[in-house]
């Protein structure tokens, strides 16, 4: 599992909230990587059809093709800039797009490593109304529809000063524990109107 994390706060919200997605998969027995974005990425996405500007020059490639590529699960960790990710996230996902074009010698390598993960969401906001975080579910819904991967989890923790989201009454740190340890093994389902299914959603115990 790798876990991104877009804050450059290394002790704010995000980054607590991935600390205890990483120790709730570790206790699961999964190997847990934890990634600041912000070491990683130094630019924004450049013209790569501009052959005098290329790709650019910093962490990403790494990031993306040795570390992102081969997971089998992606915890993405952003607080809540302006309604959305932060600036660091939303690069990260622009920049795929250097590797998975066309024209790109790697791109169906690329493209069949894109997809088919397990992906997880953690977010941190200073507004706890419902509505603050829904642009930056509904993208990584769409990310994860796009690339044919199960949108498993969402936690969404509450807090202003660094590491504040721990005394959030919702509790959404047991939350990011129990999509850590879960994450593997969380029942996931994405119904289409002909998706053959039972007539339950859980199995009876015995």
């Amino acid at each position: 599992m790798l876990i991104l994390i877009g804050s450059p706060r290394r002790d704010g919200n995000s980054a607590t909230l991935a600390e205890v997605v990483r120790r709730g998969a570790e206790a699961a027995g999964t190997r847990a990587q934890v990634c600041f974005l912000d070491d990683c990425i130094g630019h924004l996405l450049h013209d790569t059809r501009n052959p005098r500007e290329g790709v650019a020059e910093d962490g990403y490639a790494e990031l993306f093709l040795d570390r992102f590529l081969p997971a089998d699960g992606v915890v993405f960790c952003t607080p809540v800039y302006w309604y959305g990710m932060s600036a660091q996230t939303k690069a990260f996902l622009d920049r795929a797009f250097e590797y998975y074009v066309a024209g790109h010698p790697r791109h169906e390598e690329v493209l069949a490593g894109m997809q088919r993960k397990r992906i997880g969401l953690c977010v941190a906001s200073e507004e706890s109304y419902p509505g603050v975080a829904l642009g930056i579910v509904h993208q990584m819904q769409e990310f994860a529809r796009y690339t044919h991967s199960s949108f498993v989890g969402v936690v969404h923790g509450v807090g202003n000063r660094r590491g504040e989201v721990v005394r959030d009454p919702r509790n959404p740190v047991a939350a990011a524990e129990a999509l850590g340890r879960e994450f593997f093994a969380r029942a996931y389902s994405d119904y289409r109107a002909d998706t053959p299914r039972s007539t339950t959603v859980w199995a009876a115990a015995d």
